[in-house]
């Protein structure tokens, strides 16, 4: 994803959905890609206006989450916007103004459109209501933040691709509930909640994405590969690429995960001279077999 990005700002929005129509998307998983066609248009139609003929493009990377903090189901996506885009004529063009109304409501629109495409015409009591109780559009949360290419590539990927809970969420488990806490989105209050553990898991599993699934998409200058968008400047050089990918071998990803060496000798502090490794009654390179892992499970995410 770091190296995907243009070495300029960018904006984390949240594109979030009324309430009432949370429901259809758990009952029917299909319709979450309309999430995803709905931003995608909105993005691309508001760079479109502020110049037809100059066709701004900009990049964007979308993430669905379908929790909220309190882990009940809340689809809704998060957008890594860029504060610019690209034209066909290769100018790229600075953009700090965001439309809010234009989002919140073209959003709405979009939305509403798509996913009475696929349900029908029973659909259309409830697109109606949605129009009825959110005048102004669907909540965008869109405002400037410091999304700096430093800033970027340090948090803002590793908070788009969070899991649903972090352990250090989970307070207690006595054997029968499990006890959480969070703090409420509305006025930040500290919440702790506890649950059976059997609720607990049945929040969370609804969480799982379908085989397949794409959770993270790209869009704009990020979905395509034209040669005159080479020659923008990345935010991670390619001379870095084999620097920043060296944390992926299991010894340092150990050490950043974990906080320890598995090399080193936690009572003499001496490192250990690794000779073999024997996996399913034969001898195997460490790097290999670690690779070897790391390819599937790539894999996997790739196709989530």
């Amino acid at each position: 994803m770091s190296f995907k990005l243009i070495n300029v700002q960018h904006r984390h929005c949240v594109f979030t959905i009324d309430a009432n129509l949370r429901h259809f998307f758990l009952e029917d998983r299909d319709l979450l890609n309309c999430l995803f066609h709905a931003v995608n248009s909105v993005i691309l139609r508001m760079f479109n206006k502020l110049n037809k003929s100059m066709n701004y493009t900009p990049g964007f990377i979308l993430v669905l989450h379908t929790f909220g903090r309190d882990l009940k189901w809340n689809p809704h996506i998060h957008c890594l916007l860029s504060e610019g885009g690209l034209s066909d004529s290769g100018f790229w063009k600075n953009v700090k103004y965001f439309n809010y109304t234009f989002l919140r409501n073209a959003f709405r629109t979009a939305l509403l459109n798509e996913m009475e495409k696929i349900i029908g015409p029973s659909f259309k009591k409830t697109k109606a209501l949605c129009y009825k109780n959110n005048e102004h559009g669907f909540y965008v949360y869109a405002k400037p933040n410091k999304c700096d290419p430093k800033t970027v590539v340090k948090y803002i990927g590793r908070y788009l691709g969070r899991p649903v809970i972090a352990t250090s969420r989970i307070d207690n488990y006595d054997g029968e509930n499990v006890t959480f806490h969070y703090n409420r989105h509305e006025d930040d209050a500290y919440v702790e909640e506890t649950l059976p553990a059997m609720d607990f898991i049945r929040r969370l599993i609804r969480h799982i994405p379908e085989k397949h699934f794409k959770m993270i998409r790209y869009g704009g200058l990020y979905a395509r590969h034209r040669e005159s968008d080479k020659k923008l400047r990345r935010a991670i050089s390619k001379e870095k690429h084999a620097f920043f990918l060296s944390f992926n071998q299991w010894r340092t990803c150990m050490l950043s995960s974990f906080g320890y060496d598995p090399l080193k000798c936690p009572e003499c502090g001496a490192t250990m001279l690794f000779l073999e490794l024997y996996f399913g009654h034969r001898r195997v390179s460490l790097e290999e077999l670690y690779e070897k892992v790391m390819s599937k499970s790539r894999g996997k995410r790739s196709s989530a």
